[in-house]
């Protein structure tokens, strides 16, 4: 138990290191920059740089995006490269860092972005099912001890927990805010060792016997299936959030005209329209798990995750220890405050 407090504070002190995201810097995040097969970039000339959020590895996800991003580099005869890295926090810094024009992101990382990073939202994901959000999970082994959430949360300190970044909304936050907050607990001291990674490597670590809970979202599970079908046989589903929205993409704000808006246009028309080229236009987009598209969209539609965030903080507020209950209202008076500002610097 000794040796897993100790590990879990050396994780949390790393993953306190990615989120000083001042610093500008990717720390220990492997990081790579991928051309397509644009022309090469002449002196001067402007170039896209593609953040792409990790789903299953980078290496994977990058692939994924390479045909859409191929007939973007051509449609608009200018070079495209991809930011791909194994982290929320990793693309969180590159964007911090003005390494990225255009990414596709989602809740806290979107929020970020908005707020403190010079990115705007323009459009939203759209899913190939017509469901407006997708789901966060608890995963288990089928044949393991625990049956379902009562057997979980009724014997804290025992189970080893995979989970996603402070950053992931169904790596992190709906758990945190739906299942543990509203009963006065926390993840991070629930548990009898709490690991950080990204939903594929976590639900392996439970198909291996390596933890026995993990985080998941549904596009991520069905994707696992399809990647590792006798691992994802091995596993069941003991809770389900609420819906939570699509992800955005969101682009940097001062990118230089026209160069901008014609992005713009192009990422929200991809794939619409009833010709031969939208139609293979849709093939591609449905390399990225559940993708049929993006519709145009603004910051407004981050709304639902900063309420989520603020359900969080509240709760955590009210449940923690304080010095004095004048110190308690004193914190919710700023998680309030925080609220009201956020949701005003979301506004077009």
């Amino acid at each position: 138990m000794g040796k897993a407090i100790s590990w879990l504070r050396r994780s949390q002190a790393r993953v306190a290191g990615w989120l000083a995201l001042g610093a500008c810097v990717l720390l220990a995040v492997p990081f790579s920059v991928v051309a397509t097969e644009a022309p090469p970039v002449q002196p001067n000339e402007p170039s896209i740089h593609f953040g792409i959020l990790p789903i299953g590895s980078a290496a994977e996800s990058r692939k994924q995006w390479q045909p859409l991003l191929d007939d973007l580099a051509g449609r608009l005869g200018t070079p495209v490269t991809t930011i791909s890295v194994s982290s929320y926090a990793g693309l969180s810094s590159a964007i911090a860092d003005q390494r990225v024009d255009i990414a596709f992101l989602s809740g806290r990382l979107a929020i970020e972005a908005v707020l403190h990073q010079h990115m705007g939202v323009v459009a939203q994901f759209v899913r190939t099912d017509g469901a407006k959000g997708n789901v966060g999970m608890l995963v288990v082994r089928t044949d393991g001890p625990i049956r379902g959430l009562g057997d979980m949360l009724a014997q804290a300190g025992r189970w080893r927990y995979a989970r996603g970044e402070p950053l992931s909304v169904t790596g992190y936050v709906a758990p945190e805010a739906e299942v543990f907050a509203p009963r006065g607990l926390n993840s991070d001291t629930f548990f009898a060792s709490v690991h950080v990674g990204n939903h594929q490597n976590n639900m392996l670590a439970v198909a291996n016997g390596e933890a026995d809970i993990s985080t998941s979202n549904n596009p991520d599970l069905d994707l696992f299936r399809r990647n590792f079908p006798r691992e994802a046989a091995q596993l069941k589903v003991i809770w389900r959030s609420t819906s939570i929205p699509c992800g955005v993409l969101v682009v940097r704000r001062d990118m230089a005209e026209p160069l901008r808006s014609r992005l713009v246009a192009f990422m929200r028309g991809y794939g619409k329209g009833s010709d031969a080229t939208a139609a293979e236009e849709r093939v591609k987009l449905a390399q990225v798990p559940d993708l049929a598209g993006f519709n145009a969209a603004d910051g407004r539609v981050l709304k639902p995750f900063v309420d989520m965030e603020y359900t969080l903080l509240r709760q955590q507020a009210k449940n923690g220890r304080w010095v004095s209950e004048e110190a308690r209202e004193a914190r919710l008076r700023q998680v309030e405050t925080q609220y009201r500002q956020t949701l005003a610097g979301l506004r077009p």
